[in-house]
């Protein structure tokens, strides 16, 4: 599974779940500001607060912004109601990894979102943005989610240049990888076993 940041809560994950590239992107809205692809081709879009404003995407993707659940092109996509109407948090399964993708937001978890999103091996958290949580309450989402690996999104870049550091969210979590990497690949064998690793992404 790859998996890259876009900036502000955008990611695109690739994945090979049979013997051909699958493409998903989430939340890929036009910045206000900043450097962002004009257009993609997924197979897969997925949005956490609708479908208005965001850039265009080319070819036919499947397209989902509301709760339920899909199985497409080997990819299992959960959906789940998210702090306010009209907001959703993913989970994505593919190749034996589990992703779980929180949007904008700065609200406890319900039990109902915990019981979607509890022990993904991934979990995407908004940190920075002034709609995301702080520090401390991001730092008690992840323990009650408990994934073995967590990349902070939402955070200061081109796109997003109010945000806060993604520094504050290092510091409180205990990590001491702030070297961004521009592009992460994780595999099921590779996952840390023993305690939860914090891997920054550089903006693409």
């Amino acid at each position: 599974m790859h998996i890259s940041w876009l900036g502000t809560t955008a990611v695109k994950l690739q994945a090979k779940p049979f013997d051909k590239d699958i493409t998903i992107v989430i939340d890929t809205y036009k910045p206000k500001a900043g450097n962002f692809p004009r257009s993609l081709t997924p197979d897969i879009a997925l949005f956490t607060h609708g479908e208005k404003e965001r850039i265009t995407l080319s070819g036919t993707p499947f397209i989902m912004s509301s709760p339920g659940e899909i199985d497409t092109k080997g990819i299992l996509v959960t959906a789940v109601e998210g702090q306010e109407p009209g907001h959703i948090l993913f989970r994505i399964d593919a190749e034996q990894l589990s992703i779980g993708h929180l949007g904008l937001i700065n609200k406890p978890l319900s039990e109902k979102q915990l019981e979607i999103l509890s022990d993904v091996d991934v979990l995407l958290i908004p940190v920075g943005h002034p709609d995301s949580f702080d520090e401390e309450m991001a730092v008690k989402v992840v323990n009650s989610i408990e994934p073995r690996i967590v990349i902070p999104l939402a955070y200061k870049s081109d796109n997003d240049l109010t945000s806060k550091s993604v520094l504050d969210f290092l510091k409180e979590i205990g990590s001491k990888n702030g070297e961004p990497e521009k592009k992460v690949i994780i595999k099921k064998k590779d996952l840390p076993q023993d305690e939860t690793q914090v891997i920054v992404l550089e903006k693409e």
